[in-house]
């Protein structure tokens, strides 16, 4: 039987405050266990939480950039439930007056386009950390990430692959990081999504029954657990076997998802009104002077470099998927004046040693005004093409400045006609079966004689003298 996969996603960001959402008390990642809290984030007895005003400037943000409708009124809410690492036993969440509602946003992928709706944006605040220790069998808990301010981003069901999802998640993660309200760090939890999945036979209207697989925190995580899922779902229902709404976790390592426990509907966590916070009453002057703060977002700097720059489409897109790798391209581009080169070293090796050596684009061994000198060493002429690529490699190993690496080094390219007309003499001398190959119409020897030459002169000679003096001798 043919299915249809239908997946709706819940995105929690981080947002980048440097105090909790109720309390003072710091946000910064790591930390020695239970430093960061105090009796407001710890759910101690009398201690009254106060909202963070940042935080809901950061909310409005995120749903103006997403397209959503601001409400002028809202209230927070009581989400019951009891983990150990919610000491309180409940939730401060935003149940049905959230801060942004109806929102969308545009994906695309190699097979499609299509607008993703989004049902809401609320605010809330994150739980604590249980850490299993598979020595004692025990478990410890770490409160500092407790009152952590987060967003939730409910999409609509209208997700049809992992392919889609995976687009979707990351387009929400470029919109946040280019808006300034979470850093999104996947590794330490900044962005995760719980994928809500079912499958319905085609041509069926209604839903089949949804499974949710809880924080997943990479894009290959999320492929990976959605074509799981479906493969579950589809091998039981084919053994005539029954869907159970319940929460499923993801093992990266197995590869596989297991159910946690029953899928909870909202009106088991017994929501209502935070008796100890005021509703969120803003202003139409609020949402506007927010909404003018907004900064270029990545599909319209996406636009820019295709009309402006010239930059292929693909390029475009890679390059704007990341807001401090695009911010590199701007700076490094502005400086030395030459953005296409920018973009060819970025599309090729860039990104490769960024996978080689394990950095993010956030924190680059090198800057974005050293990467344009050495673009500007290559227009001038200082250095050849392949001797960056060596110039580079140093960079990335010891942050120093191009000129410097090449200085030391003794990189400088070779210009001088007369010390490349005596290597290509000899060179051509040395290979009389290219120059007949090259006579017999093959091109392929002038690229060898080429590289013979830049071999001996390791890579130092002046490609376009190498070419022209190497041309005037074998058409003689």
């Amino acid at each position: 039987m043919e299915y249809e996969v239908i997946i709706g996603i819940e995105v929690h960001a981080e947002l980048s405050t440097k105090t909790k959402i109720y309390c003072g008390c710091s946000t910064e990642f790591g930390g020695d266990p239970n430093t960061h809290c105090c009796p407001v984030c710890t759910g101690m007895p009398g201690a009254l939480p106060v909202l963070n005003e940042k935080v809901v400037e950061y909310a409005v943000r995120a749903g103006l950039a997403m397209d959503c409708d601001i409400a002028h009124y809202s209230k927070q809410d009581r989400k019951n439930y009891f983990y150990p690492d919610t000491p309180r036993a409940y939730q401060i969440s935003q149940f049905d007056l959230p801060l942004c509602m109806n929102g969308k946003v545009d994906i695309k992928t190699d097979e499609l386009e299509k607008t993703i709706g989004i049902t809401r944006i609320h605010i809330e605040d994150d739980a604590g950390k249980l850490v299993h220790d598979a020595y004692t069998g025990g478990t410890l808990v770490d409160l500092n990430r407790a009152g952590v301010p987060l967003i939730e981003i409910v999409s609509e069901p209208d997700i049809r692959s992992s392919k889609e999802a995976v687009a979707y998640v990351e387009k929400l993660k470029g919109i946040l990081e280019y808006i300034g309200v979470s850093d999104c760090k996947m590794q330490e939890g900044s962005l995760r999504a719980d994928v809500n999945l079912s499958i319905r036979p085609v041509g069926q209207k209604e839903f089949g029954t949804r499974t949710e697989t809880k924080n997943l925190n990479s894009f290959r995580s999320i492929a990976r657990a959605i074509e799981f899922e479906i493969e579950r779902q589809k091998a039981v229902l084919e053994s005539g076997g029954t869907i159970y709404q319940e929460t499923r976790r993801w093992d990266d390592e197995k590869g596989e998802g297991f159910a946690m426990r029953t899928k909870e509907d909202a009106h088991d966590y017994r929501y209502f009104p935070e008796p100890d916070l005021l509703p969120i009453d803003l202003s139409d002057e609020y949402i506007n002077l927010i909404k003018e703060s907004l900064p270029e977002l990545p599909e319209s700097r996406r636009q820019r470099y295709i009309k402006e720059l010239n930059l292929p489409e693909y390029d475009a897109g890679i390059i704007t998927s990341s807001k401090a790798l695009s911010d590199f391209f701007e700076e490094a581009g502005k400086e030395c004046g030459n953005y296409k080169a920018v973009s060819n070293w970025i599309m090729s090796d860039i990104i490769r040693a960024a996978r080689e050596y394990e950095f993010e684009y956030t924190n680059m061994p090198y800057t974005a005004s050293q990467f344009a000198h050495l673009i500007m060493l290559i227009d001038k002429g200082t250095i050849s093409g392949s001797i960056a690529k060596t110039v580079f490699e140093e960079m990335i190993k010891t942050g120093n400045e191009p000129e410097k690496i090449v200085e030391e080094k003794g990189l400088m390219q070779v210009s001088d006609e007369g010390a490349i007309k005596e290597v290509v003499d000899r060179i051509i001398a040395a290979n009389p079966q290219s120059i007949a190959d090259y006579k017999a119409g093959k091109d392929r020897a002038l690229g060898f004689l080429v590289g013979q030459c830049m071999k001996e002169m390791k890579g130092k000679g002046n490609p376009q003298i190498l070419n022209k003096l190497i041309l005037e001798e074998l058409n003689k």
